[in-house]
């Protein structure tokens, strides 16, 4: 098993857009999906779930999403259509000729991870972290959110929910007009889709974390689903060793 991640590689997704992705371990397939304004390298590398993860007998396929990281990142509208997001999910998974794996994403991983598995997505198991019920049902809520967030730059009282994305988007080295763009890309998906997935699912949330509302609902909402609650809020849990070990778990149970 490699111990640290491949170099970055790219595929072309369905309209054209260059799409990175890296990889860390050998074993089963699982693709996981990082979060808005965030990289793989943030999500999972950084605090060790891929190594985690991958030491579990995983190989651990994480891309960019577009807009985001070393992915292109477009200024052009056009190149950010409803659900492209889920279309470049897809079109990885048939790039890497994948036909038995694992999926997951952390917030809007997780949200794209659910538009995956609505539209024809078939893994054996699915994790959905950092997202709750109302993230999934209703995504204007976040996205008008990160939209304030991202045309009124510079202007956040110091430790505002607010002043704290920007820095994290700071840290991420992100393009506020790529990831503006992104929000056109939100979709909405209807409670009764939730039904209709009968994929084990694993939701994975930081106790104090409810920006995406809950994770329990979302998990109830599910007809194969488990709820399981690790420490901190949205902008931590993610940095919380817990979370690759929630993750490792689930897969390997």
């Amino acid at each position: 098993m490699a111990h640290l991640p491949t170099d970055t590689d790219y595929f072309t997704s369905f309209d054209g857009t260059r799409i990175a992705w890296r990889e860390l371990g050998a074993g089963r397939p699982v693709v996981l999906i990082h979060g808005y304004f965030s990289t793989a390298e943030v999500n999972w590398i950084k605090y060790g779930h891929a190594a985690a993860i991958a030491a579990r007998g995983f190989r651990v396929i994480m891309p960019d999403l577009r807009g985001h990281g070393a992915s292109d990142r477009p200024h052009d509208i056009a190149a950010y259509p409803p659900d492209a997001l889920m279309r470049d999910g897809m079109a990885l998974i048939a790039h890497l000729g994948l036909t038995d794996y694992d999926l997951g994403g952390y917030s809007l991983g997780g949200r794209t991870t659910m538009r995956m598995l609505v539209n024809g997505a078939t893994p054996r198991r699915a994790m959905l972290s950092g997202m709750g019920l109302t993230g999934i049902l209703q995504t204007s809520g976040r996205g008008e959110y990160f939209r304030n967030i991202l045309t009124n730059l510079g202007s956040f009282e110091r430790g505002t929910n607010e002043w704290m994305t920007e820095a994290f988007l700071k840290t991420t080295k992100g393009d506020p007009v790529a990831l503006l763009n992104v929000l056109a890309t939100f979709v909405d998906t209807p409670r009764s889709a939730l039904a209709n997935i009968d994929v084990p699912v694993a939701v994975i949330t930081g106790a104090e974390d409810d920006d995406n509302g809950s994770g329990a609902a979302l998990a109830d909402a599910l007809p194969n689903a488990v709820f399981r609650e690790i420490p901190g809020g949205h902008m931590s849990a993610v940095a919380k060793p817990e979370l690759g070990q929630a993750i490792a778990d689930f897969l390997s149970s």
